[in-house]
């Protein structure tokens, strides 16, 4: 989908201010949401792709206006209401069913550190079947999709051409598993794209941009 929340490449929302020594948490609130949001998402009802568009589903104003832990509760509401964990009515209350429906699955201290990884890394990986469509140094072009759902393909980057820098194996495809529609793995690559076709003839041309795209994002270019 294309939402506010892909803001790669836009201009007047300020520059990027790293925070020295920058904790984990601002708050105690927040740390609460996160451990919160590792709990239920144990319960298996949702994974980790539909938990990423349910945040990036919010209304603009509210996405733009709430802070990085806010974003995660008001996706978190959205989930469980959803999923029927909740009703709006339950939720507004602050009270739950009683009794409660069980859950499929309980979060135990041995669960958190796949938990908290959310997938990432080889927990993403899956057996190869099909041989890879494209190989490292291989010219590409990434497909001008505008998909109703959830894509990991950068608004940006979409109708540029770029190189093969590295092949990932194959690995589950975020958007299908974010409509709920199974794993769907593709083979996953590293392309590279030079500044002056990302950012225009006026970019510094020793730059470079890179990320990860699915086969399904990319042509022969």
């Amino acid at each position: 989908m294309n939402g506010v929340h892909d803001m790669g490449g836009m201009m007047a929302f300020g520059s990027v201010e790293p925070e020295a020594d920058e904790p984990s948490f601002h708050a105690e609130w927040e740390r609460r949401v996160f451990g919160l949001s590792l709990a239920v998402s144990a319960t298996g009802a949702w994974n980790l792709d539909m938990a990423r568009h349910a945040r990036e589903s919010l209304p603009p104003a509210e996405y733009l206006s709430s802070t990085y832990y806010e974003r995660w509760l008001s996706g978190l509401e959205r989930l469980v209401v959803k999923c029927g964990l909740l009703s709006e009515a339950e939720l507004a209350a602050g009270t739950p069913r009683e009794p409660p429906r069980p859950p499929r699955q309980v979060l135990t201290a041995e669960m958190v550190p796949k938990i908290a990884l959310g997938g990432g890394g080889g927990l993403t990986s899956r057996p190869i079947e099909n041989p890879a469509r494209f190989s490292i140094g291989d010219a590409v072009v990434t497909r001008n999709l505008h998909p109703k759902g959830h894509t990991r393909l950068p608004v940006y980057t979409r109708g540029k051409r770029g190189v093969i820098d590295q092949v990932h194996g194959v690995h589950v495809f975020a958007d299908a598993h974010a409509a709920g529609l199974g794993e769907a793995p593709q083979w996953l690559y590293t392309v590279r794209f030079s500044g002056t076709e990302i950012w225009g003839e006026d970019a510094d041309p020793t730059l470079s941009t890179s990320i990860e795209a699915w086969e399904s994002y990319l042509d022969i270019g």
